[in-house]
């Protein structure tokens, strides 16, 4: 195959990907670290059941996990590995490998802007070079811009809230919106705990939703129903 053909299916399998999660829901199957259902069979009888709820694509971290759901599930997966430190999604080459190899077809990066490892444009052009789709994780609409501008396919708000402080209850529209008129294409996600909530974002010019806690965290779920009720005497 020539380099001309190469660059022409890659750029169908990029529309073709894109096409297949436009307006769509994604599911971040991503449980409970050390918790009972910490495994890859419960990840992948998760991820599998999203599918048939109706999810377009999955959000997993984790070599073991990923593996275990690209086995299980034919759908487009976002891949991930986190690391201890302050820039912890996927944050460098090898990591970037790493999740390639269990046959992501997009890789999530920490696209903040705090010192880093390894520059946010060499791990895109690393998952570019492997044929994949680079979604740049951000916390505020300047690293999202800047992720834009060096050529992310997607930029996510994952880590809206969580640089530092009390992390809010709702998620951040307002940064959804301000990307999107930007003219990124932008991953709603964070916080998503409503359906209406994955719908406004929709409407505000959201490329996608992804919601992870509210779906797949069985014990952060059942949480928030028993904190919920009152306290009553006997």
């Amino acid at each position: 195959m020539t380099a001309a053909e190469e660059s022409l299916n890659g750029r169908r399998f990029s529309e073709n990907l894109l096409g297949a999660l436009s307006g769509k829901l994604l599911v971040s199957c991503q449980p409970v670290r050390g918790g009972p259902l910490d495994c890859p069979e419960w990840v992948a009888a998760a991820a599998r059941a999203c599918l048939i709820g109706g999810a377009a694509g999955l959000r997993v971290e984790g070599t073991p996990d990923l593996l275990a759901v690209r086995a299980a599930a034919a759908a487009p997966i976002l891949g991930l590995i986190k690391r201890a430190g302050q820039v912890a999604i996927t944050p460098t080459p090898a990591d970037v490998g790493a999740v390639l190899a269990c046959g992501a077809d997009l890789v999530a990066i920490d696209a903040t802007d705090r010192a880093r490892p390894c520059p946010v444009g060499q791990l895109i052009a690393e998952v570019h070079a492997a044929g994949a789709l680079a979604v740049a994780d951000v916390s505020s609409e300047a690293e999202g811009l800047s992720a834009w501008s060096l050529g992310a396919d997607l930029v996510a708000t994952t880590l809206a809230g969580y640089r530092g402080g009390p992390v809010p209850e709702d998620p951040d529209l307002d940064l959804v919106a301000a990307l999107a008129r930007s003219g990124v294409r932008t991953l709603a996600e964070g916080r998503y705990a409503q359906p209406g909530q994955a719908a406004r974002a929709i409407a505000l010019g959201a490329f996608a939703v992804v919601v992870g806690g509210a779906l797949t965290r069985l014990e952060e779920m059942v949480h928030r129903f028993a904190a919920a009720l009152p306290a009553v005497g006997v």
